[in-house]
């Protein structure tokens, strides 16, 4: 047996070398962690995981075919006080744009139509080798692999998205018009807790800057209910600030209280009842949102995605916009399909017709070519 950490990959190899021993594989004494008197693990600087992965590292798709993500760097500097990961993961490191763009030609040559960037804060992109306006020049990269049809980016952080990414994305005719981006609280007292930078005003600006920058956006963000010291009034003015906002996708998530956060000496004072009946609150707010801004997508043209056959009719098919992730964010049911015309990974151009809960009723009008 062998137990290894997120930025042991090079290891198994040495690990199955040591198959039909008994007992566990021997460990690289450089990952082994230092321990405090109480005999919890603690991590130095110098012991933190420093691997990432490249163009060359053999990979099997866990998605459907026509999507995949690949991850533009890895680790994270950031010190939120509920968040673990730069424990767990170490420092930020980018990949060369070279390698993602290569990965990214190769996916494409077997099938897949959009890529999803993904990282711990994919707009902090290339800052920590000294290179501004990397992530910008990456997605013009991306935008002339041949055979990609949408470039998605996933985990954005309000702090670091620059213009110069925003007219990236509008210059570029494969990326999606979508902005993925976790803001974790509105409340500027909370905020303060969980050491995240920005403030409500901010964050408004920020919101305000991106859709002015890019009209018919789709924002998608998560956040946290029940941290330490979220009083009525914070999760009020959270709620104000979903209603006025109006993003297009919205999780919701209940405090967690982790050992080996900085927030796990606040203490967990929030009742979990407490906890999920706001939770429960903040996603009723939303659904509210949702539903004014659906119908009044009604008879709209839009561009889907083919994902494959629905459980809910043989003539019925699920897909996404491109303002819609998969796994994620809710889903088109596309109607009146001929589904051994519309395979997965199709763009058909379709009119809404309805919606139903947080999902959109789409009749396909034509079968799109690749943008």
């Amino acid at each position: 047996d062998a137990v290894l950490g997120t930025g042991e990959v090079p290891e198994i190899v040495a690990a199955l070398g040591s198959a039909g021993s008994a007992g566990f594989a021997e460990r690289n004494p450089a990952y082994v962690p230092l321990l405090r008197a109480n005999g919890t693990a603690v991590t130095g600087d110098d012991r933190l995981p420093t691997y990432i992965y490249d163009a060359e590292t053999p990979r099997l798709l866990a998605t459907p075919r026509h999507y995949a993500y690949v991850k533009i760097a890895e680790g994270c500097d950031y010190t939120c006080a509920f968040c673990i990961i730069p424990k767990l993961r170490g420092h930020y490191r980018s990949r060369s744009t070279e390698s993602i763009v290569r990965e990214a030609a190769m996916l494409a040559a077997q099938g897949v139509r959009e890529l999803l960037l993904i990282s711990q804060d994919t707009s902090f992109y290339g800052n920590d080798l000294g290179e501004r306006g990397a992530l910008a020049r990456l997605l013009r990269a991306l935008n002339r692999v041949d055979g990609l049809d949408w470039i998605r980016m996933l985990y954005l952080y309000p702090t670091t998205i620059g213009d110069e990414v925003l007219d990236a994305m509008a210059e570029s005719e494969h990326v999606c018009n979508y902005i993925d981006l976790p803001l974790q609280h509105a409340s500027d007292a909370v905020l303060k807790r969980m050491k995240r930078p920005g403030t409500h005003a901010s964050y408004e600006r920020l919101l305000d800057r991106i859709r002015t920058r890019l009209p018919g956006v789709a924002l998608r963000t998560t956040f946290i209910v029940g941290f330490p010291g979220e009083t009525a009034g914070d999760f009020q003015a959270l709620e104000r600030f979903v209603t006025t906002v109006g993003f297009d996708h919205v999780g919701v998530f209940t405090y967690s209280h982790e050992e080996g956060t900085s927030a796990h000496g606040l203490g967990d004072d929030v009742p979990a009842k407490t906890k999920r009946q706001r939770q429960a609150r903040l996603m009723s707010v939303q659904k509210k949102v949702v539903a004014r801004a659906q119908q009044a997508r009604v008879g709209q043209r839009v561009r889907v995605m083919v994902d494959g056959p629905s459980a809910e009719h043989e003539l019925v098919l699920r897909g996404r916009t491109e303002g819609q992730a998969p796994d994620i964010d809710p889903l088109v049911y596309l109607t009146d399909c001929d589904p051994a015309e519309l395979t997965p990974g199709t763009l058909v151009d379709g009119e809404i017709v309805g919606s139903r809960d947080y999902d959109l009723l789409v009749r396909p009008v034509a079968v799109s070519a690749a943008v």
